[in-house]
């Protein structure tokens, strides 16, 4: 993996925005919350014990430039530690920028990539029909039905049509019905940082990363910033069958998150992450690299009504969410075989990537050779209580 530094990690304003992050501290055995400064990185545990607390502040942003503690490090010497190659266990390196909250997803919320599922299904898990069946789904639907509003009455037009030639699906319901698809990711505490191994199962042989904006939402449902996410997913297990999605994306380190969490504030709001345009590279030992984007404002629900869906009277989280907003990128192209399309190979390192936040940096190893997940939500209230912050 290449070298972490804050040039390749920072957002491209520097330390202009309301950052925040985790690191973990060897010298207390267990993580602490930090204010990412061009000074160093500030332990704000005292004021903040977590990152939810922060979160639920009236304004995390103005809270976060505010709070003191002490200086622990220097971003880049954290960076440098942070990659598991050569890590140095007695010394600090970052985690990912949540720990309480909820993860949760939002699926089908770009036309391009609902049509996949609805591939996926239609092949069953087999990578190879995929290309004869793309053809086949667009010849039904067109090229093109991204301002297709979902729940419109002429959304529910297509769907009649559709279903009186047998070609409804499961996936095209949530992607223009109107009820999203918001699902389970991960289990709070589960996800991995930049740096970080991510993890795809042993037994996919079609699977892809999905590059994506992810929201971060308080408990009484304000959005109050923004990370970036990589939802690692397992397309032949999902394709089998619409009941496997826990198994298809939630596997030990499939959940990358960060670099940051950046807070709205004067200069960073919801507005500036409906223009966003997210970028992805895959590189791979063989020497193969993909690239692709994924443009928010082809998004076919707005990001505020994904989260109203997600958090409310109905469905409460009170430590808060974050909500990853979908992906416009589908890799399809061959990587190998002809007709064979794309999937990952253990040794990809995957760089999500927007000016505004960051770059998330991973590579992919098969979930049972990555780091276990041990830390959760107990670990995390005896480290909190032994340190006298609760």
């Amino acid at each position: 993996m290449h070298p972490l530094t804050p040039a390749t990690t920072l957002p491209e304003d520097g330390f202009a925005g309301a950052l925040a992050a985790r690191v973990w501290r060897p010298d207390l055995g267990g993580p602490a919350v930090v204010a990412v400064r061009e000074g160093g990185l500030i332990d704000i545990s005292k004021t903040f014990p977590t990152m939810r607390d922060l979160c639920e502040d009236a304004s995390p942003a103005e809270a976060l430039r505010g709070a003191s503690g002490d200086k622990i490090a220097t971003l880049e010497e954290v960076l440098a530690n942070t990659g598991e190659d050569n890590r140095d266990p007695t010394r600090l390196w970052l985690l990912a920028p949540i720990d309480l909250h909820a993860i949760k997803a939002a699926g089908v919320t770009f036309a391009v990539s609902m049509l996949e599922r609805v591939i996926e299904e239609r092949a069953r898990g087999d990578m190879s029909a995929a290309a004869e069946i793309r053809t086949e789904i667009t010849r039904l639907v067109g090229e093109d039905f991204s301002k297709l509003k979902p729940g419109s009455a002429e959304a529910m037009h297509l769907k009649e049509v559709l279903l009186a030639q047998n070609a409804w699906s499961q996936y095209l319901e949530v992607g223009i019905g109107p009820d999203a698809e918001i699902f389970t990711k991960a289990p709070a505490m589960a996800a991995v940082g930049t740096g970080a191994d991510a993890g795809i199962h042993v037994k996919s042989h079609w699977n892809n990363p999905e590059p994506e904006v992810v929201l971060v939402v308080a408990s009484d449902g304000r959005i109050v910033g923004a990370t970036l996410g990589n939802d690692v997913n397992l397309r032949d297990v999902e394709g089998r069958s619409a009941l496997l999605l826990g198994k298809a994306k939630d596997n030990n380190a499939s959940c990358a998150l960060g670099p940051f969490l950046r807070f709205f504030d004067g200069g960073f709001s919801l507005d500036t992450v409906r223009s966003m345009y997210v970028t992805l590279r895959v590189e791979g030992v063989d020497g193969y690299t993909l690239e692709g984007s994924s443009s928010m404002d082809k998004i076919s629900r707005d990001p505020a009504d994904l989260a109203e869906q997600m958090i409310g009277p109905h469905h409460q989280y009170p430590d808060g969410a974050v909500l990853f907003l979908g992906t416009l990128f589908a890799p399809i192209e061959d990587r190998e075989e002809p007709g064979k399309g794309f999937t990952h190979k253990v040794g990809d390192v995957v760089t999500v990537a927007t000016p505004a936040l960051g770059r998330l940096t991973n590579r992919i190893r098969y979930s049972h050779e990555c780091a276990p997940w041990t830390y959760g939500a107990s670990h995390l209230m005896r480290h909190l209580a032994k340190r006298g912050l609760i």
